[in-house]
This record gives C-alpha cells, sequence and structure tokens, in this order.
C-alpha cells in the first residue's frame, strides 16, 4: 500500500509540469506608444464687440473679425518651434484698417513652467499721413507731399503717421499649479512703439482658473475665469508728434504717457469654440489717451483735458472702461484633423 501512495506521488510530481506546459498561455504586451508626430499647425478665427489690445481699442470700439495660422516643429514633447501670422480688422488714425501680425519663437517646457520666446511684427499697410506741419525737407519722420495735402485729423487737429509698423521681442511663461489653477508672466519690448520713436515696455502678470472636468463629463463642455494686470511703459515721442505751447516746449517730442491696464473675464468653451465676456480698462485720463492714441474720431474738448502733452484739450474714450464679447474657434491638425 506505500508503494501504491509513493509511486502516485512521483507520477503527480513528474506529470504536473508537462500538464501545465499543454495548457495555451497568451502573452500580455504593452500597446507599442504612438508614433511621435513632430509637425502640426494651428489655426483659428474670432469675432468680437471690441479690439482691445492692452487696455486700448484697436477698432475705435466696433466689432473686428480675426483669424490666424500657425505652422509648428516638435523637436520633442517638451520643445517647440513655431511661426505664424494672423490678421485683425482694425480702424486706426491713420486710416489703416486691417492688422497683419507676422510672428515665430519657441517654446520650452520644464515641468510645470511652459515658456515662450519670440519675435513679433505688427503691419499696418494702407495708412495715410496727417501732418499740416510734416513738409518734405523738415526732418520730421515721415515727411511727405500727401501729409501736407491731407492736413491734420479734421475733427480735433490730431496728426497720424502713415506707418504704424512696429516689433517687439517677448518672453513669456505660464505655471500649471493644478488641473484648475495657472499663474504667469509676460514681457514684451520694443525700440519704436506703434512707431511712435519711444520705446515701449509691457510686463504683465496673468491667472486663470478652470472648472474640473468632473463636473462636466463628457458633454465637450468647459468654463474657464481669468483675469490680468500689466502695465505699459513709454518713452518720448519723435519730432513728428511734438506740441509747443504755453505750459511746455515738446516741439522735439512727448513723453507719452506710461499707464496701467487690467482685464478680468469669463470664458465658456465648447469642442473647439470658446465665447470669452470681459471687462478691460486703464488708468489713463482722455487727455493722454488722447495724446497717445491720436483719436482721429473725438470731438470731446474740455478745459480739463488740456495739458502740456495735450494742448488741444480734446480728450478720447479709447483707452477707459469697456466690455468686450469673443467668439472664437481653436484648432490644430493632431488633434481636430485626424
Amino acid at each position: 500500500m506505500k508503494k501504491m501512495v509513493l509511486v502516485a506521488a512521483v507520477l503527480a510530481m513528474t506529470a504536473g509540469p508537462t500538464f501545465a506546459a499543454d495548457l495555451p498561455v497568451k502573452a500580455m504586451r504593452a500597446p507599442p506608444p504612438p508614433p511621435f508626430e513632430p509637425w502640426d499647425f494651428a489655426f483659428g478665427s474670432a469675432i468680437m464687440s471690441d479690439y482691445i489690445f492692452r487696455g486700448v481699442t484697436q477698432s475705435n470700439h466696433n466689432p473686428s473679425v480675426a483669424a490666424y495660422f500657425e505652422p509648428r516643429y516638435n523637436v520633442t514633447k517638451d520643445l517647440q518651434f513655431y511661426i505664424g501670422t494672423s490678421f485683425e480688422s482694425i480702424s486706426f488714425p491713420n486710416r489703416a484698417a486691417a492688422e497683419v501680425d507676422i510672428y515665430g519663437g519657441i517654446r520650452p517646457t520644464f515641468g510645470m513652467f511652459a515658456f515662450d520666446f519670440g519675435l513679433w511684427g505688427y503691419l499696418y499697410p494702407g495708412g495715410e499721413c496727417f501732418n499740416a506741419g510734416a513738409f518734405p525737407g523738415s526732418g520730421i519722420p515721415g515727411s511727405s507731399f500727401q501729409c501736407i495735402a491731407n492736413g491734420n485729423l479734421p475733427l480735433n487737429g490730431n496728426v497720424a503717421k502713415k506707418d504704424a509698423s512696429f516689433y517687439e521681442g517677448y518672453a513669456k511663461v505660464n505655471v500649471t499649479l493644478t488641473d484648475q489653477f495657472q499663474i504667469g508672466a509676460n514681457e514684451y519690448y520694443s525700440p519704436n512703439f506703434l512707431n511712435l520713436g519711444a520705446w515701449g515696455n509691457y510686463a504683465s502678470i496673468t491667472g486663470k482658473w478652470t472648472s474640473p472636468s468632473t463636473i462636466w463629463g463628457t458633454s465637450g463642455f468647459g468654463m474657464y475665469i481669468s483675469g490680468e494686470f500689466g502695465r505699459q511703459w513709454l518713452g518720448t515721442s519723435d519730432s513728428f508728434y511734438g506740441v509747443s505751447s504755453i505750459l511746455a516746449n515738446y516741439s522735439a517730442g512727448i513723453p507719452e504717457p506710461s499707464y496701467n491696464t487690467w482685464n478680468i473675464g469669463i470664458g465658456f468653451t465648447y469642442k473647439v469654440f470658446t465665447l470669452d465676456l470681459r471687462y478691460s480698462d486703464t488708468n489713463l485720463s482722455r487727455a493722454s489717451c488722447n495724446a497717445f492714441t491720436s483719436d482721429y474720431r473725438t470731438t470731446n474738448f474740455a478745459l480739463s483735458n488740456i495739458t502740456a502733452i495735450n494742448p488741444g484739450g480734446f480728450g478720447s474714450g479709447w483707452c477707459g472702461a469697456t466690455g468686450i464679447a469673443k467668439l472664437s474657434a481653436d484648432l490644430t491638425a493632431m488633434t481636430n484633423l485626424k
């Protein structure tokens, strides 16, 4: 009896592995990573009730349309080169009706820090010169016979160069603190802001809160609240914008008014669409706003608007509080066109 039990035990020990080897087994392999696609491009368009740039309207507080196209090359998932162009409808004092932007740069990412360094050019084709004093040979930049023929701007005597084009270098960082909170900082510098002859430096801080995706589920909806506080510093203009009065002699150029600007708003997203509702304002007075912008529509004369850099006494509302509604669509080839 003991011999039979021992034989059975030996058979079980030797046969077990054989039976296990005969069972079909499928190897569990992780799916291969998706192929890395270095090339991408982003594009989109927008319609807005007012085109506000650093607190100042570019469209005379009228609606504006915009579009952009941006090819991108991803060296790695954390390093991107890009170039782009965008177009906006405007209403400038020199009668330019369109802004054409050309820009390019590099976007490196290090963990929670997303940087952006580049150069941005602002072109304003179709402008005319308005300055009766800018005669040929006067040494005033922008002098031309056309400038004499046009004279000053008819409603208030302001002046405007034919070409307001300029460029800026910029550096930006966006910090993703959590899935809901982001903060950022921006720095822009131009040696000749808006072709005024004055240097310009703009710095700002930003903040954004995005609602948790669990609130909306798979509906495609989203919501955010964001804001920005910035300061625009400006140097002294060239003599084209110079003024002289009993208050002061700035015939060689006026000290352009530096100012603070801020905005806050709420946005609603659905797939590629965004509806942004925003409040924007500055601390510029109407007099300083007129001197800075050369507003071509204002007829708001007041003794309180007479200052050393604005002796004509006209005040502009282009820099005051305003609300903006903007509907935009933004797509990328890798995400939306696959």
